[in-house]
């Protein structure tokens, strides 16, 4: 009973921080909420107890959002940004394990090396998910949000592998460069291979027998899809591989394969809607469960520290802060090596000014905000290595200060002309385009083979059917012809239907709830009718964001 308390009380506290980013008169970044919820939550009079188990929190949480995350990527910027993202989701994460791990000794030599080069491992992989929620949507330049997400997708891996060979060094006392290099390419290569196939043979079966009958029941295909990231990575453990790779190949082949064959829309759209809501659910929950740890890793250590001497307690600090400021130092000067290298390159191809900005790298080097990776890790630490309290205790300030770091420098490195910018907002104007000519032929093919064996009363009647839905697409090519003059005059038409549709609709459904209400229908028949009204709204209200 307690377990199922404790579950609903997180539940709850997701939803009260996601409607407190719209009550608050101030904005703040939705993860800062949710781990101060997490950390409100940790008082001890609340009575909650919350055991952080590393391996069920990996299990449970990390491979449906990496899943996500995978499926979602645009898959045509990842491949034209994979020498960045290789970079700094491999080379960046080494690095950083080397030279922060002798820092990170050197500075506390109550930490042995090994446990050292554990800390530096699990403090390299970055958090996506905490940065977009911190930098919001579409306020990163787009190309650079790409590879900041690549590299996020994939130096999870990265980090955790290099994590479980200086655990063993630090069990053992062995350590071969050689060996734990062809072992990091077996392990990496077997998840994204074991991912994929899982993903793979799902697509087969779904296309086989979950989607035989078009017009069935979206639900168990939808429930089989929930399950691919959690066998992925289930898979690939089982065998030694990368659970968390598998669980991103997975990813990536879901969308290649739904792609190839598309299933019906019901699925589509049920699908859709599902990965919605358990993105936010599990998202807060990992932030939740952040903020859950800090009072009982920080603020005991502290406090601790603080009966000794205030001198001990700044100590502390000031660890944090120095690891805290290796790290920005090492990201920083990679992130400009590679531009800068990347900018000698394009020089010579002749193209002029291509030098590194020190805003751009900046940018870079706040964006990679640590998470829950990094506890997890960190806590899954052997409790028989030396220096492991301290270890977990800088991760978690590390953390916290990434956090606060990219809240605060983020908005003043961000200038006008880096934010909203669209790259792909012409090749999005061609697509919309060229889908509102295909449709016009379609159109125009079915009117012609409808009315091959029609009198001269059924055509006419039937080519004012074709005028009447033709006109919703040649309406459309309007909007989105070169010529100014007419494509103004077009928008304005279109959003003054776009007022009435939305209010007819909304009169759709105050009619149909006071039929409700007065029992002349009932439940079933309301549900069916609001369903259809609720589906046309969310149409209509999507592309006038789009549009907007």
């Amino acid at each position: 009973m307690e377990i199922v308390f404790t579950v609903l009380i997180l539940l709850l506290a997701v939803a009260v921080s996601g409607i407190a980013t719209r009550a608050l008169p101030f904005a703040l970044p939705l993860p800062l909420i949710q781990i101060g919820c997490g950390a409100l939550l940790a008082w001890p009079r609340l009575g909650l107890h919350v055991t952080f188990d590393p391996d069920i929190f990996m299990l449970l949480f990390i491979p449906p959002l990496l899943f996500a995350d995978g499926w979602r990527i645009p898959k045509r910027e990842f491949f034209m940004a994979r020498r960045a993202i290789v970079m700094l989701a491999l080379g960046l994460v080494f690095m950083t394990v080397v030279a922060v791990g002798y820092f990170v000794h050197w500075l506390v030599p109550s930490i042995p090396l090994p446990v050292a080069f554990a800390l530096a491992a699990v403090l390299s992989p970055t958090d996506a998910v905490a940065l977009s929620g911190i930098a919001g949507k579409n306020r990163l330049p787009a190309n650079l949000m790409h590879i900041l997400e690549g590299e996020a997708l994939m130096n999870d891996a990265s980090g955790l592998v290099a994590l479980k060979f200086a655990i063993a060094a630090a069990l053992t006392g062995v350590f071969s460069l050689r060996d734990a290099s062809i072992s990091f390419v077996i392990i990496a290569a077997g998840g994204l291979a074991m991912g994929a196939a899982v993903a793979w043979v799902f697509s087969i079966v779904s296309a086989r027998f979950l989607n035989v009958i078009g017009e069935g029941d979206p639900a168990p295909g939808v429930v089989m899809t929930l399950l691919i990231p959690f066998a992925a990575y289930l898979f690939a453990e089982h065998f030694e591989c990368s659970g968390i790779l598998a669980a991103v190949s997975a990813g990536m082949m879901m969308n290649y394969t739904s792609l190839a064959h598309a299933g019906p829309v019901a699925s589509r759209v049920r699908a859709a809607s599902t990965w919605t809501m358990i993105e936010f659910v599990f998202n807060g929950m990992v932030f939740i469960l952040l903020g859950f740890q800090f009072p009982h890793i920080l603020g005991r250590a502290l406090l601790d520290a603080h009966h000794t001497s205030d001198a001990q307690m700044m100590l502390l600090i000031g660890y944090i802060a120095a690891v805290g400021a290796s790290l920005y130092a090492m990201r920083f000067v990679w992130v400009w090596l590679l531009r800068w290298f990347a900018s000698r390159g394009a020089a010579r191809h002749g193209v002029s000014n291509a030098v590194p900005g020190v805003r751009m790298v900046s940018i870079t080097t706040v964006a990679g905000v640590r998470g829950a990776v990094t506890l997890a890790g960190v806590l899954s630490l052997p409790v028989a290595v030396g220096g492991r309290d301290m270890a977990i205790f800088i991760a978690s300030g590390v953390i916290l200060l990434s956090l606060i770091v990219a809240v605060i420098a983020l908005p003043m490195l961000l200038s006008d002309s880096l934010r909203g910018r669209d790259p792909h907002a012409r090749e999005e104007r061609l697509a919309r385009r060229a889908a509102a000519q295909a449709a016009i032929r379609a159109i125009d093919d079915v009117h012609q083979a409808a009315t091959e064996e029609l009198d001269e009363a059924a055509e006419a009647h039937a080519a004012d059917v074709t005028a009447r839905v033709m006109d919703l697409y040649r309406r459309r090519l309007a909007t989105l012809t070169d010529d100014a003059e007419p494509a103004q005059e077009a928008r304005r038409a279109e959003a003054l239907e776009f007022k009435m549709k939305l209010a007819a609709m909304r009169a759709e459904r105050t009619a149909l709830l006071a039929l409700r209400h007065a029992q002349k229908i009932n439940d079933t028949t309301l549900s069916k009718l609001m369903r259809e009204v609720d589906l046309s709204e969310t149409a209509l209200t999507t592309r006038g964001k789009s549009r907007a």
